[in-house]
């Protein structure tokens, strides 16, 4: 009986086959999501200074007040800021005594927690509203600015940082796979 062979064998490599495959595959998703959250931080930063490009050109060539604008990029904005800036603008719009600065942090806070930003990135987005008591739009557009400077800088430095660190997370999420799957079988 020298040709015969086990069947339990053939099912055993089977399996061994599909865990190796699952653990090789469950690594090098831990890989991608981690690229994924340091690439989170810098999307975010361009959408807000997106968002402060926009109020930047409402109040340039707009020429309305800061909840006026509000109101008129808010059809620009994907949902979640869509809805915060309409509901600035009707706020203020309502007279009820509440400053501009309140109004809008109000009405974004709850989306900036959500994001994967750091304090300083909330502040740098959040400035121009402590600087609003200006009459004067040039002094109003030059603080949006400021804003769109800061998030700027801080976005194409992590830029620059993440280009190494995301290829190094995905690497070594495959040579860790590997390495489980040659010690594991």
């Amino acid at each position: 009986m020298c040709g015969e062979t086990d069947p339990g064998k053939g099912a055993e490599d089977m399996l061994k086959g599909v865990g190796c495959c699952m653990i090789f595959c469950g690594c090098l998703g831990l890989g991608i999501w981690y690229r994924n959250q340091l690439t989170g931080r810098v999307r975010a930063l361009h959408s807000l200074r997106d968002i402060l490009e926009l109020l930047a050109g409402e109040v340039r060539y707009g020429r309305d007040t800061l909840p006026e604008c509000c109101r008129h990029i808010a059809k620009y904005l994907p949902s979640p800021f869509e809805e915060a800036f309409l509901g600035i603008g009707s706020k203020m719009e309502d007279n009820t005594g509440i400053t501009f600065e309140e109004a809008f942090r109000e009405g974004v806070d709850s989306i900036l927690a959500e994001l994967p930003l750091k304090p300083g990135d909330r502040d740098d987005f959040l400035n121009f509203t402590r600087q609003t008591g200006f009459a004067d739009s040039q002094m109003q557009l030059r603080a949006i600015e400021q804003g769109m400077e800061q998030l700027g800088a801080t976005e194409r430095k992590l830029e620059k940082e993440n280009d190494e660190k995301c290829r190094m997370a995905v690497g070594l999420g495959v040579m860790g796979g590997l390495l489980l799957v040659l010690v594991l079988c």
